[in-house]
């Protein structure tokens, strides 16, 4: 419940940064512009983006007869979770990780890389695609092309406010220095709340999936793995599309220090822990 909560706080904050830079930088015209080409971006997104990052991603759609054994594991996991069944892809990368993507849950999908059913035994693997399917029954996919529409909006506004100079609420130019503080400082602070909000969602599937498979501690068996593996083996697709990382059930572009704060995911071993603290209480 507290992560539902910080979620719609940090929408809530995204929003008002945006329509706050569209303001700042053009006055109730530059707001409204603003209002509009965010509308229009999600409008895109919302329908079009699960075809594209398949693409970007050469996923193939498989079925029960070219991949039985993942197939019926989605299958079974759908509908333990009281889901339509959605479309089944797989990644030909050697790198472990998976996503789901789609507008709602008739019309989701769920995308492993065949170095994830490599690596990971049977009952890690349907830990992960239960995450993947929480996900799905979150509507985690719609929340996040949102924040990530509205993050990538407040940075175009910001090139366009470099080019053409701030305009204040009568139209006249602003004050350079603070229109220098915005368009830097607002894109900025749009992807914290981005990456905020992509971390609450996480734990929030980390916690749905364990409830859908019934074994948080194969999750946390299959996170530790995950994450021991891809530190040393780049997604090479993700790498070619950054913005598509915060949909993958660990960060394939993960760095430590001040990169952490702008990470996709929390850390591994958070998401460890309250796995294992969930198995604990499912025990009780």
């Amino acid at each position: 419940m507290f992560n539902l909560l910080k979620t719609a706080v940090l929408m809530a904050a995204i929003t008002a940064l945006f329509m706050a830079v569209g303001n700042a930088l053009g006055g109730q015209a530059g707001m409204m512009l603003a209002l509009l080409v965010a509308v229009g971006m999600n409008f895109f997104s919302y329908w079009f983006s699960d075809k594209m990052v398949l693409r970007m991603y050469n996923a193939q759609e498989v079925d029960a007869q070219s991949a039985p054994q993942f197939y019926r594991m989605v299958q079974e996991l759908a509908q333990k979770a009281d889901l339509p069944m959605p479309r089944v892809y797989l990644i030909q990368e050697d790198a472990p990780n998976a996503f789901a993507t789609g507008r709602n849950p008739a019309n989701a999908a769920v995308a492993a890389t065949t170095g994830i059913l490599r690596v990971l035994s049977e009952r890690e693997l349907r830990g992960v695609m239960a995450h993947e399917l929480a996900h799905v029954k979150h509507r985690d996919i719609l929340i996040s092309t949102i924040s990530a529409t509205m993050a990538g909006a407040i940075g175009m506004l910001a090139n366009f406010g470099m080019l053409l100079g701030g305009r204040d609420s009568e139209g006249r130019p602003a004050n350079p220095l603070v229109g220098l503080m915005v368009m830097i400082l607002a894109p900025m602070a749009a992807g914290l709340i981005q990456m905020a909000i992509s971390r609450a969602r996480e734990f929030e599937a980390d916690r749905g999936g364990a409830e859908i498979s019934g074994d948080p501690e194969a999750l946390a068996s299959a996170l530790q793995k995950i994450h021991r593996i891809a530190q040393g083996l780049p997604l090479e697709a993700a790498e070619r599309h950054p913005e598509t990382a915060q949909m993958m059930i660990m960060n394939p572009l993960s760095g430590g220090g001040l990169r952490g704060l702008f990470s996709t995911h929390p850390a591994t071993e958070d998401r460890v822990e309250r796995l294992l603290a969930l198995a604990q209480q499912m025990r009780r």
